[in-house]
C-alpha cells in the first residue's frame, strides 16, 4: 500500500491550498484517513481526520479554516486549507488505516508535502 500526497507549495498569508492523498495497492478497506503536520523543531500533530463513515475531527487551530473530505471510490482524502497563516507552515503527511486482508490492518503514511505560508 502506498499513499501519495500532493498539492503543497508556497502561498501568501490569507491564501488557500488543496492537498490530496491517494491510496493505492492491495486495499480491501480503508478506515480513518487523516492529515498530520510537522513544523520545524516540533512534533507531528493531528490536523484533521475523517472516518469511513464521515465522522470528522479537527485540531482547534484549524477549525473554521480547513475542511477535510474523502472520495471512497477514488481512495482519496483531501484537505482544503483557507485563510492560511504563517504558523500553518509545515510538512503535511496523510495517514490511513488500511485493511489488506481479513486479519491484516496497518496504518500507512504518505511521503509528506511541504506547505509554506509566507509573504
Amino acid at each position: 500500500v502506498q499513499l501519495q500526497a500532493s498539492g503543497g507549495g508556497l502561498v501568501q498569508p490569507g491564501g488557500s491550498l488543496r492537498l490530496s492523498c491517494v491510496a493505492s495497492g492491495s486495499i480491501i478497506y480503508i478506515g480513518t484517513m487523516g492529515w498530520y503536520r510537522q513544523a520545524a523543531g516540533k512534533q507531528r500533530e493531528l490536523v484533521a481526520r475523517i472516518s469511513a463513515g464521515g465522522r470528522i475531527n479537527y485540531a482547534d487551530s484549524v477549525k473554521g479554516r480547513f475542511t477535510i473530505s474523502r472520495d471512497n471510490a477514488k481512495n482519496t482524502v483531501y484537505l482544503q486549507m483557507t485563510s492560511l497563516k504563517p504558523e500553518d507552515t509545515a510538512v503535511y503527511y496523510c495517514n490511513a488505516g488500511v485493511a489488506t486482508g481479513l486479519y491484516d490492518r496497518s496504518d500507512y503514511w504518505g511521503q509528506g508535502t511541504l506547505v509554506t505560508v509566507s509573504s
